[in-house]
């Protein structure tokens, strides 16, 4: 693609990975297709490759590419078309005290200890609840994204951060930690309505909501964040997602 990130790279290197265990079903395996991690170009493809279902997990930018299986779509929200429903405003009225900080993504104790408790409640015994400072890095920072950490505060305390890549025209929801003694605040909706108003005032046209997975419970909220738009392989379309 010469110098220009926005059209395809003739000589951009894909990999298929070996297969792994699903980190969705435990029943399951899962391969992916991964962009060469070492092409110094990685950070100016990065954004095209949103657009081509692609996801960031560290250094790595990926897309589910399993033998039989189509389960995983990419699904992202239009900034300016979106409307809260009423669970939605419900869960910003109930968190209207919290404030949001958007700072550096750059691991702080307060940080790496939130995230240590959500894993130990959320992923026990997932391969990830003995994450530290090491890992936290490796997985939330990398070395080459232009994120950032948005930070959820109640009274200064640090209640949920959301990790979030910026590219010129889209925004990308990376990952979400909170504090589980708080999961009935619905903090993980929360996130991405603060999200999507961060995306608005600066003028992006997307957020991305990584993979959206039929039947899968807890990637059921995503569907609710409307109008939806899916990636289908080639194009991305309104998503009428269905239980």
């Amino acid at each position: 693609m010469g110098n220009d990130p926005q059209q395809p790279a003739d000589d951009l290197r894909l990999f298929h990975t070996g297969e792994h265990p699903c980190g969705y079903w435990e029943d399951r395996t899962a391969r992916d297709l991964v962009l060469d991690p070492r092409d110094p170009r990685l950070a100016s493809f990065y954004p095209v490759a949103l657009s081509w279902g692609f996801r960031r997990s560290g250094d790595l930018v990926y897309r589910p590419h399993c033998e039989g299986c189509r389960a995983c779509v990419a699904v992202r929200i239009p900034v300016m078309e979106f409307r809260p429903d009423r669970s939605q405003r419900r869960c910003a009225a109930r968190n209207a005290e919290v404030e949001a900080r958007i700072v550096p993504a750059e691991r702080t104790d307060e940080h790496l200890a939130l995230y240590r408790r959500y894993l130990a409640a959320r992923h026990r015994d997932g391969g990830m609840d003995d994450h530290g400072a090491v890992e936290f890095e490796q997985f939330l920072v990398g070395s080459w994204s232009q994120g950032r950490f948005l930070e959820l505060r109640e009274h200064g305390k640090l209640i949920a951060v959301a990790v979030t890549d910026i590219t010129p025209e889209a925004f990308s929801a990376v990952y979400t930690f909170f504090d589980p003694n708080l999961e009935k605040r619905s903090l993980g909706t929360l996130a991405i309505l603060r999200q999507l108003e961060w995306a608005k005032r600066e003028a992006r046209r997307h957020l991305y909501l990584g993979y959206w997975i039929q039947g899968h419970r807890k990637m059921d909220y995503k569907r609710r964040f409307q109008p939806l738009e899916a990636f289908d392989g080639r194009n991305w379309n309104r998503a009428q997602l269905t239980d």
